[in-house]
């Protein structure tokens, strides 16, 4: 039987396709140290839980394509709080982040055509654009000077004219950069004079650190008819399994546009949105406390891993992720190596193959995603099989 192209050209998850070999690791009764996944140990928000359990509704019935009331309306009050004055018409909600972008890329590109994002990106980027025939023009950052933007010069050698939009994560996964105003700044001049949609993805904007501000492309006045924001309760409120998330835009003949794709899907689960409303009513000492926990868990995994001979590794100043270079060759046989061989007090370690955050061949094949999700201990104890992990795959007469 035949498959189309398109699927046949994506790529397997880099973050999940090793999950097999984690799963055969713990049925042999081995503690596996997952700093592979953006999945949090961060509780939930109660209010989430309990407006679930409160629901009383006689028939559990389909809710609007652009999502529920109450929840665009917790969105706007949300965003407020970030000096962004959004209005009815201007928010879809979506199934997670992840359909938030997908559907961005099926309203703003025609097959053929391209985008530009900052590398290593979140490597679904690459997922969703090939599955709708569009393809990524990279613009390399580098660990040296923190996987901050090149020249606008640099930036404008990506673009062609069949490049549509500039996407990108900020902060970045999985690089933790967090841009700068004059970056930004930057971006928005290239996108106004080459007519290029801004796609900001923003789910980690509560998680920055080293006092940085935050700003967001929502705050740039010129370019607000050509932004728009990808947004998500998954990591902000530990709530990864919700699946909700969002577009916003000013842009209303955008959010038209994919309303298409909204209706053609129905609707989000209606009870999800009941939860995520409450989520968003979250006092913001909640989110302080969470972006101190993970300030300290970045330090604890960035002192540790300073302590590994060869390893490579900048300090992150945003989200919980760190791109790690590693004193081999292939990090995905090493990661692999970890999984299927080594033991360190009956646990080993899992981390993400980072070649696939990388459009440019060649790159990344020596370099590992790590999240520092864990608590402090136990990100101690990761790195500890680390770094003897990686003296035992030498050992072994690996490369």
């Amino acid at each position: 039987m035949r498959f189309s192209t398109r699927v046949g050209s994506m790529q397997a998850s880099p973050v999940r396709k090793l999950v097999p070999f984690a799963t055969a690791a713990k049925k042999q009764g081995v503690k596996v140290y997952h700093l592979n996944i953006g999945q949090p140990d961060i509780k939930t928000p109660e209010g989430f839980m309990k407006a679930v359990k409160a629901f009383d509704e006689k028939v559990l019935a389909y809710a609007d394509s652009v999502g529920s009331e109450e929840l665009v309306q917790a969105m706007i009050d949300y965003y407020k709080g970030y000096d962004m004055t959004f209005e009815k018409g201007e928010i879809l909600i979506t199934n997670g982040g992840s359909e938030a972008l997908l559907f961005a890329l099926m309203t703003l590109c025609s097959a053929g055509e391209n985008v530009v994002i900052p590398e290593p990106f979140y490597t679904n980027y690459n997922g969703f654009a090939t599955s709708v025939d569009v393809s990524i023009r990279p613009i390399t950052t580098k660990a040296e000077n923190g996987f901050h933007l090149p020249s606008k010069e640099e930036v404008l050698k990506s673009i062609d004219d069949k490049t549509r939009a500039i996407i990108l994560s900020n902060p970045g996964n999985p690089t933790g950069a967090v841009y700068t105003v004059e970056e930004m700044h930057m971006l928005a001049e290239v996108a106004i004079e080459k007519d290029l949609w801004i796609v900001s993805d923003e789910v980690y904007r509560e998680f920055t650190y080293d006092g940085l501000k935050y700003t967001s492309f929502g705050n740039i006045k010129e370019v607000e008819d050509r932004v728009i924001i990808v947004d998500s309760v998954s990591k902000r409120y530990s709530a990864c399994g919700a699946r909700i998330g969002s577009l916003a835009s000013k842009n209303k003949e955008f959010i038209a546009q994919v309303l298409k794709l909204c209706q053609g899907r129905l609707c989000v689960p209606t009870l999800e949105m009941v939860g995520a409303a409450e989520l968003y009513k979250t006092p913001k000492s909640y989110l302080e406390e969470v972006n101190k926990e993970y300030c300290k868990r970045r330090d604890t995994l960035y002192d540790a891993l300073m302590e590994i001979p060869g390893v490579i590794c900048k300090k992150p100043t945003g989200a919980f992720y760190m791109q790690v270079k590693l004193p081999v060759e292939n990090a995905e046989d090493f990661v692999i190596y970890m999984l299927n061989e080594f033991r360190h007090n009956g646990a080993t370690t899992m981390a993400t193959p980072a070649e696939n955050f990388y459009a440019t061949p060649g790159l990344g094949r020596d370099e590992v995603r790590l999240a520092y999700i864990l608590n402090c201990d136990d990100l101690k104890a990761a790195a500890e099989c680390m770094k003897l992990g990686l003296e035992a795959y030498k050992a072994a007469g690996n490369k």
